[in-house]
């Protein structure tokens, strides 16, 4: 992959569907390249999509449950001979049930993904960036983040992680030309519902879910404007943020529950 016309080069994991493709499309309209990530075969149609409108991307098939599957992607950026001036590490999943009920593997597989990936990740972007003395990083968290999840009891612990994880090194980060942002989506119209079985739940059910296109707008505007964090989408969900923020966990968390509790 080499450069067209020296455009930037962004990064996004997850890219094969919902906001993770939203954010690739997003780049491409600003004129970057890109080199986007997913663990399906769908992201060569990612790819393609992005090279039809006149920019560079590299589709990288890659399982990041595992430390290989990471290492994989750094090496494929790593033979563009060029370091992302933006990366979205956006790749998560959901698992939904009682804890004890869950397979082990599933939330473990869990953590993998939208915890362990993220560091390792980040790790190596960071220090490229830093190198570069420029770069913006965006991790993909969650309004989950601000409270307890029952019923997704590991997927909001994740996304709590992902945003202490972001303000942490963001603060560590500082003066070295790279800023860190956290992404705060609430629920949006994407594949992530039906592939964490959450669809039988109240909020699966929902009408009224954010736009993918309309999440990765804010968060592309967010992370080039350097900022901390976003809530993105709709009033409801800033106030929902809000209100986890502030509600005592023990009261929140019933609150929580009635909208992630399977139905059957």
């Amino acid at each position: 992959m080499t450069p067209s016309t020296y455009a930037p080069l962004a990064l996004v994991t997850g890219a094969s569907t919902g906001i993770g493709r939203a954010l690739a499309a997003e780049f491409a309209e600003h004129d970057f390249d890109l080199v986007v990530v997913a663990d399906e075969p769908t992201i060569h149609e990612t790819a393609a999509e992005i090279e039809h409108s006149g920019r560079r991307a590299l589709p990288v098939q890659a399982d990041l449950t595992s430390a290989s599957g990471v290492e994989a992607v750094w090496e494929a950026v790593s033979a563009t001979g060029r370091t992302p001036y933006a990366a979205a590490l956006n790749a998560g999943i959901g698992v939904n049930g009682r804890f004890d009920q869950t397979p082990l593997e599933d939330d473990l597989a869990l953590v993998d993904l939208n915890v362990r990936s993220t560091v390792h990740l980040a790790k190596l972007l960071t220090r490229a960036m830093v190198d570069a003395k420029e770069g913006r990083l965006l991790i993909t968290s969650s309004i989950a983040a601000v409270a307890p999840g029952p019923y997704h009891a590991t997927y909001a612990a994740s996304k709590a992680f992902g945003h202490s994880f972001a303000e942490g090194i963001r603060v560590e980060l500082k003066d070295t030309g790279v800023t860190v942002t956290s992404l705060m989506p609430g629920p949006t119209e994407t594949e992530f519902f039906s592939r964490a079985d959450m669809e039988d739940t109240r909020i699966g059910q929902m009408d009224d879910k954010d736009d993918p296109r309309e999440v990765a707008r804010d968060a592309y505007q967010a992370l080039m404007a350097g900022k901390a964090s976003v809530v993105s989408g709709s009033f409801k969900n800033r106030l929902q943020a809000e209100l986890g923020t502030h509600l005592p966990d023990a009261l929140s968390a019933p609150i929580l529950a009635r909208m992630t509790k399977p139905k059957h």
